[in-house]
């Protein structure tokens, strides 16, 4: 669980967006550390950098975990929650991190990859309707567990790690859900701001 927890807390966006001389990612665009914000401070190719990163983390902390557990999946389930909880509140950077999207993706496709799948075309239909990505992420998140259910009867672990991971996922786009209803939030752009 700790070893899941810090491979969470890789604040690979961060490190990133600092080495390229652009400052602390957090205090830019939305103050994520995810890959939506450094797409908006670098460009699309750095914020799909930090996603397959992001994903990887979180994909190998359950991995590792199965391995350990022997494939006991309350731990491997468990370590996922871990690792999203990492990126949301990392040790490294004074637990302020991500929204754990491309972290819970990861964590997701090791479990139940058709379920994640399918969360990809709920994203990718939100996004193309209403071109705002903290909708379509939230949207994918909440739309994970009831996937994941239909598509496999996941044990009651994996059940209880999917629902958790989406709460955490929704509960960290707080302040998007404002912008939201408040009409001021940013639209999905392939072009870097000036």
């Amino acid at each position: 669980m700790v070893l899941a927890y810090l491979l969470g807390s890789l604040p690979f966006g961060y490190v990133l967006v600092k080495l390229r001389g652009a400052g602390d990612v957090r205090t830019q665009g939305s103050g994520s550390t995810g890959a939506t914000n450094v797409a908006r401070t670098l460009g699309p190719g750095a914020g799909l950098l930090v996603l397959a990163l992001d994903a990887g983390k979180g994909y190998a902390a359950v991995w590792l975990a199965a391995r350990l557990a022997e494939g006991d999946l309350r731990w491997t389930a468990a370590a996922g929650v871990a690792a999203i909880v990492g990126h949301s509140f990392p040790v490294f950077i004074r637990f302020r991190g991500g929204k754990s999207v491309a972290t819970g993706l990861g964590v997701f496709l090791f479990l139940t990859p058709l379920a994640v799948a399918a969360c990809l075309g709920v994203w990718l239909l939100a996004l193309a309707i209403w071109r705002y990505v903290s909708l379509s992420s939230m949207l994918a998140a909440a739309a994970y567990p009831v996937l994941a259910y239909a598509l496999y009867h996941p044990t009651l672990p994996v059940l209880l790690a999917g629902a958790v991971g989406a709460c955490i996922i929704v509960l960290r786009h707080h302040a998007n859900i404002r912008q939201l209803m408040a009409g001021t939030e940013n639209k999905f752009a392939l072009r870097r701001k000036s």
